[in-house]
C-alpha cells in the first residue's frame, strides 16, 4: 500500500521548465524533427538551371494531322488499286508530272525548297527549348525548379527604378541576356541619377534570383521640352 500523497509505481513526475516572470513559455522540442528526411540539395551548389522546354503542341498537332491525312489518302488509293479500281486523278497527274519534268524545273525547285524549309523549321523546333519569355531561376534544391516571366522581371526593375530620387519615368525591357533601362530625370544631375540607378538595379537583379542574371544597360535623359 502507498501512503496518501505518494506517487504510485506506475506513474512518474515529468520534468518541468521554470518560467521567469515576463518571459514567453518555451515550447517543448518536437521529437519527430530529427526523424524528418533532409531536404535534397544539388551537389554542385552553383545554382545552374537550364531553360524550360516548350511542349509545342500546336506544331506537333498540325504536323500529325497533315501526315495522318496524307498517309490515309495514299493508303486508300493503294488499296483501291489493289482491288481493281483505277488510281485517283491526283496520283496519276503527280506521277506523270514527275516523269516529264526535269530536276532543274522551276516547280520542282520551288517544291524542294519549301520541303527543305519545313524540314529545317521542324528540326529547329526539336532542338531548341522555346519559352523565351520564361527566365529560369537559380536552383538551390534538387526537387524544385522555378522560372520568372520576363514581363514580371521588367515590372520589378521598373518599380525599383522609380524609387530613385530624380527619376520621372522609366521604360524597362528584359531579354534573356540583357536588360535595357531608359529613364527620364526631371531634376538632379544625370550622372548622380545614373549612379544611383546602377546601384539600385544591380541589387534588384541579384534579388530576382535568376540563374543567369541579365547584363544591365542604363540610359538617363532629360524629358523633351514642350513648345
Amino acid at each position: 500500500m502507498t501512503e496518501p500523497g505518494e506517487p504510485t509505481g506506475s506513474t512518474r513526475r515529468m520534468p518541468t521548465v521554470e518560467q521567469r516572470d515576463g518571459e514567453a513559455p518555451t515550447p517543448a522540442p518536437d521529437a519527430s524533427a530529427d526523424a524528418r528526411a533532409p531536404v535534397p540539395t544539388l551537389d554542385q551548389g552553383d545554382g545552374r538551371a537550364g531553360r524550360f522546354w516548350s511542349a509545342r503542341r500546336v506544331p506537333a498537332a498540325l504536323l500529325a494531322l497533315v501526315l495522318l491525312g496524307a498517309a490515309g489518302l495514299l493508303l486508300y488509293d493503294i488499296a483501291a488499286v489493289r482491288a481493281g479500281y483505277p488510281a485517283m486523278q491526283w496520283r496519276r497527274s503527280l506521277a506523270d508530272g514527275l516523269a516529264e519534268r526535269h530536276l532543274d524545273d522551276v516547280l520542282v525547285l520551288v517544291g524542294a525548297a519549301v520541303a527543305a524549309a519545313i524540314g529545317l523549321w521542324l528540326i529547329l523546333l526539336a532542338l531548341t527549348p522555346g519559352l523565351r519569355g520564361l527566365l529560369p531561376m537559380r536552383r538551390d534544391r534538387a526537387d524544385v525548379r522555378a522560372g520568372l516571366d520576363r514581363t514580371a522581371a521588367a515590372l520589378v526593375l521598373r518599380d525599383r527604378a522609380v524609387e530613385v530620387p530624380g527619376v520621372q519615368s522609366v521604360r524597362v525591357g528584359v531579354g534573356r541576356r540583357r536588360a535595357k533601362v531608359r529613364a527620364l530625370s526631371h531634376f538632379r544631375e544625370l550622372d548622380d541619377v545614373r549612379t544611383d540607378l546602377d546601384a539600385a538595379l544591380e541589387r534588384a537583379v541579384r534579388e530576382l534570383g535568376l540563374a543567369k542574371p541579365p547584363a544591365l544597360t542604363v540610359q538617363v535623359h532629360r524629358p523633351a521640352k514642350k513648345g
